[in-house]
């Protein structure tokens, strides 16, 4: 500041006491502004408990399975011949799939058919036999003996004949064995083996597999918790939905199945069977549950996640970003009557999208705070938002 030197000594105390209680002053406003600032109670958002009907949904990893997912396998011994299908190509019912060379059971059916002819001729020269020495005996010619060792003998050419008979029939069987048709209708799997390879009955590994695949199971194994809980729905009375048919058998909720790429499948399923044991080694019981196929999207050997939903009734839910965590336990702050905020432990009996169902430490009617947690601590009075 540049004082003219004309301007007398007295002025310029007076000028700059001036300047000073002026800035005293401003900085005094400006403090008290800020004092009044940080009583003022926080305005935060405030969310009322109140009872309601809360969808749970509890999610477990399954196989899909067909109904009908069959081994093809040789029942005969030899060189493959023919391959009639390719790899994952859908089969009727009897169509041909393989064919192992045959000739080696032909030759065998020959032998078994020359077998059975010379059985029907010496059956004939038996009976021929037999009519030659009857008038001879009933005339007295000769002995009863001849005729009924004759007889003896037609009776061992007709057990040979049975015998030649059964031996062609094995052949004819064996033979037919060679050409492998589809027992089911279905899909064809991995087909390992090639034009030439040596097959048998025996092989670790089958031809192929052949599935049906119009329905297919989903296997899926549940903790014994989780069962409980299904499994005592209808005694608990909490749940909206039925799980007991008709006779009282156990009835789970139809079942959600998310596919591999994250879309739900179309159609619903219906859990259908479950083991008589658990698993003493992981504490699991396993389950069945049946889709239908009708689009052909499900596949032997894919897997999803099954979802099983449950609506229950009048249970306490609240925002899951109105809690905190402390260690193993977890907190709400709850407002009194004004609106001073305390610290609450919770008990959390499950989700409901984007809540908590709360089993213990709050009531219907208790307000709690939603958001800004982090900006207040115990015994702080706020500005409450309903919500």
């Amino acid at each position: 500041m540049l004082i003219s030197k004309n301007i007398p000594l007295n002025t310029v105390f007076v000028l700059l006491s001036f300047l000073s209680i002026s800035t005293l002053v401003s900085c005094f406003n400006g403090s008290a502004k800020e004092n009044e600032n940080s009583l003022k109670p926080l305005a935060l958002p405030v969310y009322t408990v109140s009872s309601s009907n809360a969808e749970t949904i509890k999610s477990y990893i399954g196989t899909i399975e067909g109904k009908v997912n069959v081994e093809v396998r040789p029942q005969v011994e030899g060189l493959l011949q023919e391959i009639y299908v390719d790899e994952g190509a859908f089969v009727e019912k009897g169509q041909k799939l393989f064919k192992v060379d045959a000739s080696a059971y032909q030759e065998v059916l020959n032998n078994a058919l020359a077998s059975q002819n010379v059985a029907k001729a010496k059956l004939k020269n038996a009976q021929l036999e037999i009519d030659r020495l009857k008038p001879l005996v009933e005339n007295d010619v000769i002995s009863n003996v001849k005729l009924k060792s004759a007889q003896s003998d037609f009776e061992v050419a007709k057990a040979s004949l049975d015998q030649a008979k059964a031996a062609v029939r094995s052949a004819e069987i064996n033979e037919g064995f060679t050409i492998i048709t589809a027992p089911v209708t279905g899909y064809i799997g991995r087909i390992p083996k090639r034009v030439g390879n040596l097959v048998s009955k025996s092989d670790k590994e089958p031809l192929t597999y052949l599935s049906d695949v119009q329905d297919v199971y989903v296997y899926f194994s549940m903790n014994e918790s989780d069962f409980l809980y299904f499994s005592k729905l209808k005694l608990k009375e909490d749940s909206t939905n039925g799980i007991t048919n008709s006779k009282g058998a156990l009835r789970f909720p139809k079942a959600t199945l998310v596919l591999a790429d994250g879309e739900e499948y179309n159609f619903k399923g219906t859990v259908d069977a479950i083991n008589g044991q658990v698993d003493r080694t992981t504490g699991a019981i396993s389950l069945r549950a049946s889709f239908p196929n009708q689009n052909n999207i499900l596949r032997n050997g894919s897997t999803g996640t099954l979802k099983i939903s449950e609506t229950k009734k009048d249970v306490l839910l609240i925002p899951q970003v109105a809690t905190t965590e402390l260690q193993d336990k977890t907190f709400v702050f709850v407002l009194d009557d004004n609106n001073v905020v305390s610290r609450r432990a919770i008990k959390i009996g499950g989700t409901s999208k984007n809540n908590y169902i709360i089993t213990d430490g709050l009531r219907s009617g208790d307000r709690i705070l939603v958001t800004g947690l982090d900006k207040i601590s115990e015994g702080s009075k706020i500005t409450p938002i309903n919500q």
